[in-house]
């Protein structure tokens, strides 16, 4: 069911026909510009799609999380770093600068956006630092503030974030194309909106670095700009009345919903009767993994059978006193998904006879679950206990945020590698009709 959840968000075919639905063009120049997780995909398609229609494609870029060939000798291929940017990421924003240069005001620019982008072609705004930058990202990603906020506030110090692409390419034509990654498919979200206008104002931007108790560990530099531009002294990112933006046609091609709908399609197919989640998964993962596995222990306790998928992305968030000292090593630290599975577990632990017959699975639908090489991770009734006889204390490593070692002591991690999709995460939990191992 994980497999069908990816191949129904498989970025290729999607890109190939919304391609197809655009309006006939005369045969012209043509720049593509593809960025984030399912970039080496949504290129290819666009590139062979392209081509046959005799369009001339004059130049571009993917970027993407691992290296991958080129499909045309005029686009260069190029690796960035995630989630956190870094020296490949800064190079990638500056390639990217020079496609811009090199745009002509006839050309259409055939922009392809997905999951990821944010932190592949990651490069701080004029007078930040880079090394600012990376604390940035790395601060949000243990914040617990969802992927909206955190986008706010992040794009707001990137160079081609918060509609910024858009002004550097303009008044070239521009057809953006977006697998969506958030909740809701806000186009301003995804990929920290590069062609799309700002929503937000740094007075915004400053009330939620306040709200979310981050203010005073942002660096110095990001604060007095943000102080600046909110005094007058600066320039606010580009608005909806900025006339680049009328050159810009975005539509939403893929999101969590193709997948969760595959999911249920595959089980379906496969004899078992399947529902969707009632409300995307949102929040704190381990109250979200709770509520799952007390769900499905309900149904369980009924007589029930049979699976329910939910989408959606969760939150971990440390307290203030951890984040400056948080790790991501890969030996303790786990992703959403893997903090979910554990809480479930711990609650399937306790769940008594009903708790035999429930299996769950929660992943990314990109193939890794933060800054780990699991996708997810598998909860039932024995990972709890098979944690504790790893020898890792498994109510400890709920506690610290540590589930990937412990998960892994139990034999429990999903690993798939890298998908080329990025649709936010599916959980799929399974009630069977008779227990699903003895004990």
């Amino acid at each position: 069911m994980y497999d069908a959840a990816v191949a129904g968000a498989a970025p290729g075919p999607l890109t190939t026909a919304a391609l197809h639905t655009l309006p006939a063009l005369p045969p012209r120049r043509v720049r593509i510009l593809a960025i984030g997780k399912a970039a080496p995909a949504m290129c290819a398609a666009a590139a062979d799609h392209l081509t046959s229609s005799r369009h001339t494609i004059a130049g571009g870029i993917f970027v993407g999380p691992e290296s991958a060939p080129s499909p045309h000798p005029v686009i260069a291929a190029l690796v960035g770093d995630h989630p956190v940017p870094g020296p490949r990421s800064f190079a990638a924003a500056a390639r990217l600068g020079l496609e811009c240069e090199a745009a002509r005001d006839d050309d259409l620019a055939v922009v392809l956006l997905s999951g990821g982008a944010s932190s592949l072609i990651a490069a701080p705004i004029a007078g930040l630092s880079e090394d600012d930058l990376v604390r940035l990202f790395a601060l949000l990603h243990r914040s617990g503030l969802d992927i909206h906020t955190m986008n706010a506030i992040r794009k707001r110090f990137t160079r081609w974030g918060a509609g910024r692409l858009a002004v550097a390419l303009a008044p070239a034509r521009m057809e953006v194309l977006i697998v969506s990654d958030v909740p809701g498919d806000v186009v301003a979200d995804v990929a920290s909106g590069p062609c799309a206008p700002d929503p937000f104002t740094a007075s915004d931007v400053l009330d939620r670095l306040r709200r979310g108790d981050l203010l005073g560990e942002l660096p110095t530099a990001m604060r007095d700009y943000l102080e600046a531009v909110q005094r007058g002294r600066g320039a606010e990112t580009p608005k909806r009345d900025d006339p680049a933006f009328a050159h810009v046609a975005t539509r939403v091609i893929g999101s969590n919903r193709l997948a969760v709908d595959a999911a249920v399609a595959r089980a379906r197919a496969l004899g078992i009767a399947a529902d969707t989640g009632a409300e995307p998964l949102t929040g704190d993962a381990a109250r979200c993994g709770v509520m799952i596995a007390e769900t499905l222990l309900a149904r369980a306790d009924d007589g029930l059978s049979g699976c329910i998928v939910w989408g959606g992305e969760t939150t971990v968030r440390l307290p203030l006193e951890e984040r400056a000292t948080a790790t991501t090593r890969l030996d303790v630290a786990g992703g959403r998904c893997q903090e979910l599975a554990l809480a479930a577990a711990r609650r399937l632990a306790h769940g008594g006879e009903s708790a035999r017959r429930v299996a769950i699975l929660a992943a990314g639908t990109d193939g890794r679950d933060g800054p780990t090489d699991a996708a997810g991770a598998f909860a039932d009734d024995t990972v709890w206990g098979a944690i504790a006889r790893s020898g890792r204390d498994p109510e400890r490593a709920l506690v610290l945020h540590e589930s990937y070692a412990a998960l892994d002591g139990a034999g429990a991690l999903l690993r798939v590698g890298l998908t080329g999709t990025n649709v936010m995460d599916v959980v799929i939990g399974v009630v069977e009709s008779r227990p699903l191992h003895g004990r």
